[in-house]
């Protein structure tokens, strides 16, 4: 049986599947078709079910709950692990609200965050999220939502946090910051979504034996070259979580379900 997959070329990703699409480990009979793409695009794809298994942003996968289910392995969650509203010059926090803000999709959680944190911010800009940081030097943007990779190349870049999005979250919730999951679409067979999750946690495993070797695959697809940026990645945004949601897990993704529906 073969099964689309899609997921970012960021290391945490590649990082996850690397042992399951490079067959590393026994996939039982499981083929996967492999498509990387930035997570905003994986985002609208799941509005049209295009693939079988995807990485979601969470507020994604709320509006497709119907369509997809969650995995218990793969996803993304953590403290410390939120994006950063950055700038080229300090700006004080009660002026963020006029500021135009460039975002890395409108349904991440990035975007999600920012709403959180500045409800009233109505200047946003939509863009892949490894532009953001070239846009606010170029003074495209006042401020930008960084995420992945940039959370560590900001600074060498001359650029300042404003606030961490992800600390305050974590500090009015209570509960880690749900980033990303992997879904699976709902109708596949129980059987089947439970040994593609058990292969997920499996390749996750796998990559964790050999750590801190970096695999060919994951250098090969990393916006950030410097090894050493893509262990502090990996270390970052691979945790306990990814490979298995657990019952904290479960309760961060509930609590930013209900803030995300008052909305």
């Amino acid at each position: 049986m073969k099964l689309s997959l899609g997921f970012s070329p960021c290391p945490n990703d590649t990082f996850i599947f690397d042992a399951l699409v490079n067959k590393k480990i026994d996939t039982k009979g499981l083929e996967f078709e492999v498509v990387m793409e930035d997570v905003q695009t994986l985002n609208s794809w799941a509005n049209a079910q295009k693939l079988d298994i995807t990485k979601l942003s969470f507020p994604a996968f709320f509006n497709n709950h119907k369509a997809y289910t969650i995995l218990n392995s793969g996803s993304a969650l953590g403290k410390g692990v939120g994006p950063l509203l950055i700038a080229k010059k300090m700006v004080d926090v009660p002026d963020v609200s006029h500021c135009t803000v460039a975002i890395p999709g409108e349904n991440t959680t990035a975007a999600f965050l920012l709403d959180f944190a500045f409800p009233h911010i109505d200047k946003k800009v939509v863009m892949l999220f490894s532009e953001i940081e070239d846009a606010i030097l170029n003074e495209v943007v006042d401020m930008g939502v960084i995420i992945h990779e940039n959370r560590f190349t900001y600074q060498q870049k001359g650029l300042l946090k404003i606030i961490d999005l992800g600390a305050v979250w974590e500090e009015k919730q209570k509960v880690p910051v749900p980033l990303g999951c992997i879904a699976i679409r709902s109708s596949i067979g129980p059987a089947i979504q439970e040994q593609v999750d058990h292969l997920i946690r499996e390749s996750l495993e796998y990559a964790q034996q050999h750590y801190p070797v970096i695999s060919d695959y994951v250098k090969k697809h990393a916006q950030e070259m410097d090894e050493n940026i893509m262990r502090k990645h990996i270390e970052l945004y691979v945790n306990d979580f990814s490979l298995d949601l657990g019952d904290q897990g479960k309760k961060a993704i509930e609590a930013l379900r209900k803030v995300y529906d008052m909305k």
